[in-house]
């Protein structure tokens, strides 16, 4: 388990994380969301141990990392974002380095090396310096380098950055895998990707945790929760069709060339059957038709730009206050 309590870190005045504290358990994918600046990468520095707390607590598996900071490290294998590797070193040559610095040899550091090998299918670029490799493979380098030791925690941060749709769909794959015994905590901006393969997601900004939930908790709790997908197939005057219907709150228009429309429900109502019972009625030109459970992405916008409007706000208070004070 991880257990991160009060952590505050300041860099001189400015505070990048501030009074945070959540808990995360051994087969649980953490993804960890929040605007640019918000303090994520941060954070994970602090709890792999490159960043000191100003104060706060951190602990891996019982391990308190500013007490036994070798012990918590020997425990996590660590993405950060931009992951530094030796550029003139094939990506064999980096691995068997990387293996040997965490303490392997012989048969057992060849057994590592040909399962991250081909875990993360880098068969093809071994041979290969890294500073010829695609962003991609070097992305996937960074990731073999992360889990050859099988670390019990994995701390990744931007894991599918610069990769294909067929290399994420991989790498969501095995890093679903990997969970299974296994605490993973995933930086992200790609949305996508934490409905994808997380089972629970905090959005902080400000260095505050804003919303913790499963994503489809977070989801429920957008403007889009319980929404219809409409699509027809020529001009109708959908407006007019549900005009008398008082659960329908609003219409969007999503795209006017392929007639494809989002109907927003009332608070705590559901539109799904209704609609559904009135386009066959009145038979309206329906081509698809679908329930929308919900977008993060809304929900996200939702909570990090109201954090931001209230940090504004509060900031402006603070001047003023300052102001009258020296007045």
């Amino acid at each position: 388990m991880i257990e991160i309590s009060h952590l505050t870190k300041k860099f001189d005045s400015f505070t990048a994380v501030d009074d945070l504290s959540f808990t995360v358990k051994e087969g649980e994918v953490l993804g960890f969301l929040g605007p640019n600046g918000a303090g994520k990468s941060t954070t994970m520095k602090v709890i792999t141990g490159f960043l000191s707390p100003s104060s706060g607590k951190v602990s891996v598996d019982g391990h308190d990392i500013a007490e036994d900071p070798i012990a918590v490290k020997s425990l996590i294998g660590y993405l950060p974002e931009g992951a530094p590797s030796y550029p003139d070193m094939t990506t064999l040559d980096f691995l068997n380095f990387v293996a040997e610095i965490r303490g392997f040899t012989g048969e057992e550091k060849q057994r590592r090396i040909d399962k991250v090998i081909d875990d993360v299918e880098l068969r093809s670029v071994c041979h290969k310096t890294i500073d010829t490799l695609s962003k991609g493979f070097k992305r996937r380098v960074g990731l073999a380098q992360a889990i050859l030791h099988d670390p019990k925690v994995l701390i990744l941060d931007e894991p599918t950055d610069g990769l294909d749709p067929n290399q994420k769909h991989h790498v969501r794959n095995l890093i679903r895998n990997l969970a299974k015994d296994k605490i993973v905590i995933i930086s992200t901006h790609i949305l996508e990707e934490v409905s994808a393969v997380c089972s629970r997601a905090i959005i902080i900004a400000g260095g505050r945790i804003l919303a913790d939930g499963t994503p489809k908790e977070l989801e429920s709790r957008s403007n889009y929760h319980g929404a219809v997908s409409i699509t027809l197939s020529e001009d109708f005057d959908l407006r007019a069709a549900l005009a008398d219907d008082a659960d329908v709150r609003d219409i969007e228009q999503v795209d006017e060339q392929a007639h494809r429309y989002i109907l927003l429900p009332v608070s705590g109502k559901q539109l799904f059957a209704k609609v559904s019972e009135k386009s066959q009625n009145g038979h309206w030109p329906v081509t698809e038709f679908h329930l929308v459970e919900g977008l993060l992405e809304d929900y996200f916008r939702h909570v990090t730009q109201d954090s931001a409007l209230v940090s504004a706000v509060q900031s402006k208070a603070d001047t003023s206050s300052t102001t009258v004070q020296q007045g």
